[in-house]
């Protein structure tokens, strides 16, 4: 389940934005995931609870925003939505395509604690 790594990995980058701005803990996190990015949601809020107690992130309200994965033709220049990696157009059935979105996975935004104010 790498699902596990990825949250140590977002604890670690939450942790160091904490510490380069003296905050004191996290109020909220909010993750951009695209459809295609192999990330499994059950999987990743199984990893979220078993990966955060003790972290900086272990109060912290968290919002995902999933972004549908979104493909161009490189043949007619039709942009569509994708549920796989390869799957043809649904205008000529070409299946040369170009991946606009949805492999995305980052820290959207942030929103540290001090001991006197918040910080976006």
């Amino acid at each position: 389940m790498h699902e596990l790594s990825i949250v140590l990995s977002i604890v670690e980058a939450a942790e160091e934005q904490a510490r380069k701005h003296s905050a004191s803990g996290v109020e909220s996190i909010s993750l951009e995931i695209g459809t295609l990015a192999g990330i499994e949601p059950d999987a990743l809020a199984f990893a979220w609870e078993a990966g955060l107690p003790g972290t900086i992130l272990a109060n912290a309200e968290r919002r995902i925003h999933y972004i549908q994965a979104r493909a161009r033709c490189l043949d007619c220049n039709h942009e569509f939505e994708i549920e796989q990696l390869y799957q043809a157009c649904p205008r000529c059935g070409n299946y040369f395509t170009e991946l606009l979105q949805g492999q995305e996975l980052k820290i959207r935004s942030l929103t540290l604690t001090t001991a006197e104010e918040v910080i976006s």
